[in-house]
């Protein structure tokens, strides 16, 4: 088969497709053929090397993919070939056969197209446990997600307004405007801008006449947390999901104790090899809202198999919106 592999770390120009050995399942494995895989920002930052965790070299990169089973191990119930799956992995996605656990892996609901369910990993997850097991946001309250026209960003938006809540789009150049508002956004936020620290205060109280925003989704970090922690309400709560704008911020505790707000962390891989069971009710949870016509995936971007390189080399320096996908092999 063919697969990408990191054998020395550094840009995503420098990996290569090889030609590597068909994979086979062991015991508690699943073999699946990769229709299509996720294309997301730590990506970049595992094929470079500054992952927060990294496997031994070499390894095939990528975090999420669908296709369908090919055969199964010993000691696997459940699943069977043929079956049309979602997985999420820690690294073995950009492949055209990868091996998964059955924990990792969720049977698709049927009319949903491969390339659209392997945008619907990820990216939903982080934002679905963000908002509510991190954030417990609640209905009719109010969130600002950052960075709102990336992946994560448009998934919080569209699973926010599922769960009944109001949304203000953060966003840094005009023309993403358009796109968030497609998501679903009730206001978008200008954020592009200088003196960021009063305008977007200033621009989240006119949106909820004064109130605030009671939940923020920080995937950017930087200058951007700062600014939201101010236009936070009254015993608001920030999660942190990660640092897209380069800057890791610090934050001084008794601007949490004045406002009563709170601030937390996700690191989404946690959950799924501690929670597994979390993740599964998640999943299907996003699957069902899908179903519903609450939400549909947002792929504004499909890449052919040879076109990765290119393709993390856009999402490193955010020149993708919406949700990239890498189409492997296959009907997608």
């Amino acid at each position: 088969m063919h697969a990408y592999q990191v054998i020395e770390f550094g840009s995503p120009s420098t990996l290569r497709i090889h030609e590597v050995a068909d994979l086979k399942p062991s015991e508690g494995q699943i073999l699946v053929d990769v229709a299509a895989a996720g294309i997301n920002f730590p990506d970049a930052l595992v094929v470079s090397g500054r992952y927060q965790t990294m496997p031994d070299r070499p390894f095939v990169p990528g975090k999420e993919l669908a296709g369908v089973v090919r055969a199964v191990g010993t000691r696997v119930s459940g699943f069977a070939p043929g079956d049309r799956v979602l997985c999420q992995v820690e690294y073995g996605a950009f492949a055209e056969q990868a091996l998964v656990r059955p924990e990792q892996t969720f049977r698709l609901p049927d009319g949903l197209a491969l390339s659209g369910a392997a945008a619907m990993g990820l990216v939903y997850q982080t934002a679905f446990i963000a908002m509510r097991d991190r954030a417990g946001l609640r209905d009719g309250e109010t969130i600002l997600v950052g960075g709102a026209a990336g992946g994560v960003g448009v998934a919080a938006i569209q699973l926010a307004k599922a769960l009944g809540a109001r949304v203000l789009a953060a966003v840094r150049k005009p023309e993403q405007a358009e796109l968030v508002r497609s998501a679903g956004a009730d206001a978008v936020i200008d954020v592009g801008g200088p003196n960021l620290r009063e305008v977007l205060r200033a621009q989240v109280h006119v949106a909820t006449d004064g109130h605030g925003a009671d939940v923020v989704l920080d995937p950017v970090g930087g200058e951007f947390f700062g600014a939201a922690l101010r236009a936070l309400a009254w015993s608001g709560r920030l999660v942190v999901i990660g640092f897209a704008g380069g800057e890791i911020p610090s934050v001084k505790a008794n601007y949490l104790l004045v406002k009563n707000i709170s601030v937390s962390g996700l690191q989404w891989s946690d959950y799924r090899d501690r929670l597994p069971e979390r993740v599964a009710e998640v999943q299907a949870r996003i699957f069902d809202f899908w179903h519903s016509g609450s939400l549909q995936p947002f792929v504004t971007k499909t890449f052919a198999f040879e076109e990765l390189p290119h393709a993390l080399e856009l999402i490193e320096r955010g020149g993708i919106r919406g949700k990239a996908v890498l189409l492997v092999n296959g009907k997608h």
